[in-house]
């Protein structure tokens, strides 16, 4: 369907010089062609009924018309070009007007696409949108531009669209309903908003496949050991409020060692029947020692009042930015591990992820990932891959290639679709595990 179309394009764009090889049946063929055309532009290929998505089927019919916009412009440029001694040769007129029919056919097709790609994408994002605006008439550089749109949003509707079939088609079965409720607990700096859910868009993926998803609900900074009070409270209240006994806890990065303190030190080993953390530091971050020793101390403080002050107008009550800080230390996790034990009758189990590039990690990760390579190796652009694994298993996240699984990919901070990594379905795999042990 789509060569189909694409040669239907070809002709449309050239048809002024097509025309006069038609003969006589010339008005019934060009009435042909145009309803092809039309149609064309409005069902570009047949590929997309197998998406049970409306935004999603006009997004890769989008990203089909730029191909069409591509290959067809391409080919009408050639031909142009074959033609062009006509501009010398008395017939300016005709290569005008064939230049004038494949700029209007070709315009049409590449802003049907485009207008319903910017529509529907969820992937673009602000980035690509403002750079298709941006670089639209820069020769070369828009063409890239227009290929990275053209990846980015068929790649969008192909994976999610293979999503929904694949949570149709387990609907009944509940791969996530685990026999007790997730917990879910983020890092540091972070909070739990309803409407910029820190996990993206793992929890609705969850609850989707049967999961009961609670939230540690705590302050975004504080030393390990009040975050730890928090969460040992906040574990207690689901308990006693839904009556569910236990819960599984999924952490990631600071929040794994709050947990393993509030499991250790306040007494709540009885209400957990899971342990798991994500890219934590269980060994600390070296990089953090680092800073505190390089940052002059009134630097340090004026960077800690203001954080403190502007996450107290957003709910934390009494927030702790060096204390937070400095229990990442490598220096300050050693010291807790000596004295912090696992809790007998809980599985623990940990998992992390490497960059490969400082790029991938984004800002500021892109920035801290050299610095912490330097002195921790493999890292996540916040983590060493050292001080990831903790209890009975872990697992190293990566992708082939050079792209890598961020510190926050790992919780789908930036909601990107990334090859080779479907984070939504790590989460399912993740928790469906669980169900299968018992917990």
């Amino acid at each position: 369907m789509l060569i189909f179309n694409g040669i239907v394009f070809f002709v449309t764009a050239n048809l002024y010089r097509f025309a006069g090889m038609l003969g006589e049946y010339r008005i019934f063929a060009c009435t042909v062609i145009i309803l092809f055309f039309l149609l064309g532009n409005i069902r570009p290929c047949l590929r997309d009924g197998k998406i049970p998505s409306r935004r999603l089927r006009i997004c890769l019919q989008g990203s089909d018309l730029l191909i069409l916009f591509c290959v067809s412009t391409a080919a009408s440029t050639l031909y142009l070009l074959l033609e062009i001694g006509q501009l010398f040769s008395g017939e300016a007129k005709v290569w005008l007007l064939h230049l004038l029919n494949v700029f209007l056919v070709e315009a049409a097709c590449f802003w049907n696409g485009i207008v319903r790609v910017y529509l529907t994408s969820k992937q673009l994002a602000i980035k690509w949108r403002l750079l298709g605006v941006i670089c639209g008439f820069m020769p070369i550089v828009n063409l890239v531009v227009l290929y990275h749109i053209i990846k980015i949003t068929g790649y969008e509707a192909k994976l999610e669209g293979e999503k929904l079939l694949v949570d149709e088609s387990r609907t009944g079965r509940r791969i996530c309903a685990t026999k007790y409720p997730v917990l879910l607990v983020h890092g540091v700096f972070f909070r739990d908003f309803k409407y910029l859910n820190y996990w993206g868009r793992i929890p609705a993926e969850l609850e989707k496949n049967g999961a009961t998803i609670y939230y540690g609900n705590h302050q975004s900074a504080d030393s390990v050991e009040g975050s730890a009070k928090e969460l040992a409270q906040r574990i207690r209240q689901i308990t006693e409020e839904t009556g569910c006994e236990k819960v599984n806890i999924i952490a990631h990065s600071k929040g794994g060692l709050d947990c393993r303190y509030a499991l250790s030190e306040f007494g709540i080993a009885e209400k957990v029947a899971s342990l798991t953390t994500i890219n934590t530091p269980h060994r600390g971050c070296l990089f953090a020692d680092y800073l505190l020793e390089k940052i002059p101390q009134n630097v340090q403080q004026k960077a800690a009042d203001t954080y403190n002050k502007a996450v107290r107008v957003l709910g934390d009550e009494d927030p702790d930015f060096m204390e937070a800080v400095r229990d990442l230390t490598a220096g300050a996790c050693e010291a807790r591990n000596r004295y912090i034990r696992d809790a007998a009758g809980v599985y623990y189990q940990s998992v992390g992820s490497k960059c490969d590039r400082a790029v991938n990690g984004r800002f500021p990760l892109n920035f801290t990932y050299h610095l912490v390579k330097y002195f921790g190796g493999e890292n996540d652009g916040l983590v060493s891959t050292e001080s990831f694994p903790w209890g009975e298993s872990f697992r190293l996240v990566t992708v082939k290639g050079r792209r890598g699984i961020s510190h926050g990919d790992m919780i789908d901070l930036n909601r990107e679709n990334i090859p080779g990594f479907d984070v939504r379905e790590f989460y399912v795999d993740l928790v469906s595990e669980l169900k299968q042990k018992g917990y």
